[in-house]
């Protein structure tokens, strides 16, 4: 396997972050391009049912498809990585996502938008987990927090201007520049990299596990397809119950096959690490609750608010600013103190929004709802990178850039998970109360209840997180 560590000969000795800004802004700019579009799509839905004469089951395929392409292909993240370098890896990468946008653009059916949405997710998966790695690689472990907590401005970011955009070019120009864009990002993402990544030799010694590259497109694909057939059709239903078995079962056989390779896909050995098992767990419970949350937040704004989408993401700007600010005085105070004081502050500050979102009603004022938005981003600064920096130092230093794709492909299937049993509450709540504005705002209030319990579901386990013992 390749110490991604080799990658980085060419930087001084002594550790200056002038010297790998520039490689910072070029992995963040590659990040920020892929991560935008998981969310710029949200806003747009309603206008591509209407574009495409369809209906709203049919066009969610357009996110469906996109978030199984990308739980399919980020396991081989780490393989590529060795195999062929980061830095060509993450190069073609962002190639093949861009290309995907352009021909979503000039989709003519919603089928043709489905199938080069696929297309694009196969490209965007290994962004984020080879960029993660890369940027690990680059800073003495006494600088990581730092370091990886800049680049978890676009990880933060992203999310957040994603509905922004989209709303403006869904009502100021046409929805073919939600894809268009990703064209100068993409070609200015490309370019940066090319020129300030640095160069590695791949490894010709890699051998692909086969079986687990099999496996884990089929295990991760079927939970992810589970999932969303469970909120949309019910649990209950055959296609549901037959893609969820196919699901635990290929991922019970994967994970059987990757703990007997010596070259595994994923490195799950590292598991045996108490600090990395529930450092991990409370990155999913922590990014449950956050994403979970960041979907209601707009709805409401839009339904019982009656705000425009453009109006309800310019909303969002404060918690655009809190995150930006969490994020960066979180990393220098998990440098100085580790994780668990950082944690406990950062999930405070979530749980009191996510509480404070219980109590609303329709009488209750854009102000309050944008102090709370506010605070879960000050929480979502303090907490997200952060813990993932946590998890990556708990792994063996070796193992990092496989452990990335397993943070990120289960990251993937939880958020999906929280977001459709959200989803899927709300809905249900929406059904059996009055259909006023009442009625919708107490079913908000009601299913703002689940992201508040995990919320305080990681709180308790920041109780019980530490730093790595090495």
């Amino acid at each position: 396997m390749v110490d991604m560590t080799a990658e980085t000969k060419g930087l001084p000795q002594a550790f200056s972050l002038k010297a790998i800004l520039p490689t910072l802004l070029a992995i963040a700019t590659g990040m920020f391009l892929v991560i935008l579009d998981g969310t710029i799509m949200n806003v747009a839905i309603p206008k591509l049912v209407h574009q495409f004469n369809t209906d709203l089951k049919h066009i969610q395929w357009v996110i469906t498809g996109y978030t199984l392409a990308l739980s399919a292909v980020i396991p081989l993240a780490g393989w590529f990585s060795d195999r062929f370098s980061a830095k060509r890896a993450f190069l073609w990468s962002i190639v093949l996502f861009v290309c995907g946008s352009v021909l979503c653009s000039f989709a003519q059916t919603s089928d043709q938008l489905i199938l080069f949405r696929i297309i694009q997710g196969l490209g965007g998966g290994m962004v984020a987990p080879i960029g993660i790695a890369m940027t690990f690689q680059l800073a003495p472990p006494d600088k990581r927090g730092s370091i990886m907590g800049i680049m978890g401005l676009p990880m933060l970011l992203a999310p957040i201007l994603g509905p922004v955009l989209s709303g403006w070019i869904i009502e100021y120009v046409n929805w073919q520049w939600i894809f268009l864009i990703n064209l100068p990002v993409g070609v200015l993402a490309f370019f940066l990299n090319k020129k300030f990544l640095p160069s590695a030799s791949p490894s010709k010694k890699m051998k692909l596990d086969i079986k687990g590259a099999i496996l884990a497109p089929i295990a991760f694909g079927s939970l992810v397809f589970a999932v969303h057939e469970g909120g949309t059709n019910g649990w209950s239903s055959s296609l549901t119950l037959t893609f969820l078995a196919i699901g635990v079962a290929a991922l019970f056989a994967f994970i059987l096959v990757e703990l007997g390779h010596k070259q595994p896909l994923l490195e799950l050995r590292a598991f045996r690490s108490k600090d990395f098992t529930l450092g991990i767990i409370l990155a999913w419970v922590n990014m449950m609750a956050l994403f979970g949350s960041i979907l209601l937040f707009p709805l409401f704004l839009q339904q019982v608010k009656g705000l425009s989408p453009l109006d309800a993401g310019l909303l969002v700007i404060p918690q655009a600013i809190l995150s930006s600010i969490g994020i960066n005085v979180g990393g220098r105070l998990f440098d100085k103190f580790g994780i668990r004081p950082i944690a406990f502050m950062g999930i405070i500050s979530t749980a009191c929004s996510l509480f404070a979102m219980t109590h609303i009603s329709v009488d209750t004022s854009t102000t309050f709802i944008v102090s709370c938005l506010a605070f879960l981003g000050l929480g979502q600064g303090l907490t997200m990178m952060q813990i993932n920096t946590h998890v990556l130092k708990s792994a063996p230093k070796e193992l990092v850039s496989r452990v990335t794709p397993i943070t990120t492909s289960a990251q993937q299937i939880v958020v999906s998970f929280a977001i459709t049993i959200i989803t899927a509450y709300l809905s249900s709540q929406l059904s059996i109360l009055p259909h006023t504005l009442d009625g919708m705002a107490d079913a908000f209030s009601q299913t703002f209840y689940i992201p508040f319990g995990l919320a305080l579901l990681g709180l308790v386990l920041s109780f019980f997180i530490r730093k790595p013992v090495k």
